[in-house]
């Protein structure tokens, strides 16, 4: 039975991913905060179903100590590493911790992974926020990067510690180029989550109005559940490779929201308010990804549409709230 260890397994795509390496017949390892063992109601809802069938470990991304003890203790086959500080927002008002947290903590992975277990294969998740002010669209993997936060900035600085490490020391060490992917289990601080979330309260009469940054940006758009398969068919390969995975469609957060709210039966334009102070000091106009190379290599393609994925999310806010629409 293979092993597989996951940080950031409380998140969204941790848990869907979860989910996926134990229908493989995977044993499930997850680095967790201490305080999250402590407070699991509050600090495991997306995976609590699983929480019988996961092995968790306590571990810090700030502390090599903490992860080479879990990689020595757990002796995995693959390793995802998925756990950062994600939010671009925060990343602008704390750039210190963004990076302290996404840059050193992945060199601890690779570094204890080196050290413990050479033979073991490495995800790490990258993002399309490393191309930033594009030079042209849509983006695939010969794009040069021009991160606008610290946060795009940790994750170009991780892709090339992950290409280090393959190059210098012959690791298998792939980077996953993840445009945007969201579910019903994103963040409540993400603009799509913000969205639907707010359409659920409205319709439920316990909100009025939504205030939102730079309505014309546009993203690509998938589905979480979609996109962890990548991560595990990029394992499977021979030969350690990057690849870009999106949908190739991008919509504006003004679509998204209109779509939102019609899917509630009503229209966004008199519930959503452009606000400035939720624009981004430095923008990132649109991000749409070419996925070519990975559908062809991985024979990988995303299933869920962009409708169909607003309407999940929407329907899960609401049912929370006792909706049916």
């Amino acid at each position: 039975m293979k092993k597989a260890l996951i940080t950031g397994i409380t998140g969204q795509d941790g848990s869907y991913l979860a989910e996926l390496l134990l229908e493989k017949g995977y044993e499930v390892h997850g680095i967790v905060r201490r305080v999250a063992l402590e407070d699991p109601i509050s600090r495991m809802g997306r995976i609590r179903h699983l929480l019988g069938r996961l092995r968790l470990h306590p571990a810090s991304l700030e502390s090599f100590p903490s992860i080479f003890r879990v990689i020595k203790n757990v002796a995995p086959d693959e390793c995802y590493h998925l756990a950062a500080q994600s939010f671009v927002s925060y990343s602008f008002e704390d750039e210190f911790s963004t990076m302290n947290t996404n840059v050193n903590g992945t060199h601890y992975v690779l570094a204890a992974v080196k050290e413990l277990r050479p033979e073991c294969r490495i995800y790490f998740a990258g993002t399309s926020e490393m191309f930033g002010k594009v030079e042209e669209t849509p983006q695939d993997e010969r794009t040069r990067f021009h991160p606008r936060s610290a946060y795009g900035i940790s994750k170009v600085a991780g892709y090339e510690l992950a290409r280090n490490y393959r190059e210098a020391y012959g690791m298998f060490a792939a980077t996953g180029i993840l445009f945007n992917h969201e579910s019903p289990r994103r963040g409540l601080e993400f603009v799509t989550r913000k969205i639907t979330s707010a359409v659920a309260r409205i319709r439920a009469g316990q909100d009025t109005e939504i205030r939102l940054g730079n309505l014309e940006a546009q993203r690509d758009w998938g589905h979480a559940r979609d996109y962890v398969l990548a991560m595990w068919l990029m394992l499977q390969q021979d030969e350690p490779q990057d690849f870009v995975i999106a949908t190739g469609e991008a919509h504006s957060v003004r679509a998204f929201a209109e779509l939102a709210f019609r899917r509630a039966g009503l229209d966004y334009r008199g519930f959503v308010k452009s606000d400035e102070t939720f624009f981004r000091p430095a923008e990132v106009d649109i991000l749409r990804g070419d996925s070519s190379r990975a559908r062809k290599a991985l024979d990988w393609q995303p299933e869920t549409s962009f409708e169909d994925l607003v309407r999940e999310m929407v329907e899960s806010d609401c049912r929370a709230l006792g909706i049916e629409i």
